[in-house]
């Protein structure tokens, strides 16, 4: 079944029987679709949330309090994983915790996002399998864990960027991407193609599309960037950019 008829199923359950439904945790590619298509799902009052402001990964609520005369939660859990001693914990990173979660046998449509900073690690997750999380996920890699419901969201959410001016032909997106990612003009085609490149989190095919200040740019596989502002031309008339890299 395609992406866009379960939504429609999804929303029709929600309007017909008057009730709150969820989905999972989608993609940015499968919100992507979402987006596509949100004007004609309007009528279940669809709203989307993964947990915290910068989430990517996010679930779709249909039904609306007006309607339905209360109001249902997004069934989302904050866990914080962090090493039972700091001081000999390996240096993990986002791979080392999702194959963690996953070795555990829990589908990757439970899980939101992951953020990592200073050994630990907050994972989003449905309430449905956060006791199950808390209760067996005692390692990660070699590094001895404890998981615990999150009371410091904002600290652990809160990206570490990493200022950068860069000079380019155009503000063009992939003109942009080549230069930051050190890709040449033909290879950054490639995951245009592949639907692998997200400006604002929607997938964006149009390799030629100009660049506004504020704009977010995700490319699978090499990272998030935003593009902060242009700041001067040279008298070859290249571009000074600032953008900000996610680490």
């Amino acid at each position: 079944m395609d992406d866009i008829q379960r939504l429609r199923e999804l929303a029709d359950r929600s309007y017909n029987n008057e009730q709150f439904v969820f989905t999972d945790f989608l993609s940015m590619a499968e919100l992507s679709v979402f987006y596509d298509y949100e004007n004609e799902l309007r009528y279940a009052s669809p709203q989307v949330f993964g947990g915290c402001e910068i989430a990517e990964r996010k679930m779709i609520r249909f039904g609306s309090e007006d309607d339905i005369g209360y109001v249902i939660d997004f069934p989302i859990v904050a866990l914080k994983i962090s090493p039972l001693a700091a001081k000999f914990a390996d240096k993990l990173n986002h791979r080392d915790f999702l194959g963690a979660l996953m070795n555990l046998g829990i589908k990757r449509e439970v899980l939101g996002d992951i953020y990592v900073k200073d050994k630990a690690a907050l994972v989003f997750c449905k309430d449905t399998i956060a006791d199950y999380i808390i209760e067996n996920l005692t390692r990660v890699k070699h590094t001895s864990v404890k998981v615990v419901v999150a009371d410091d969201i904002e600290d652990l959410t809160a990206p570490t960027l990493e200022d950068k001016v860069i000079q380019v032909a155009s503000t063009r997106i992939d003109a942009v991407i080549a230069k930051v990612y050190n890709m040449s003009r033909q290879e950054v085609l490639t995951p245009f193609k592949q639907s692998y490149i997200f400006l604002n989190g929607i997938v964006c095919t149009e390799n030629a599309k100009a660049l506004s200040a504020g704009d977010i740019i995700s490319v699978r596989g090499h990272g998030k960037f935003e593009f902060s502002e242009e700041l001067s031309e040279t008298k070859k008339g290249k571009i000074n950019c600032k953008i900000r890299i996610y680490k």
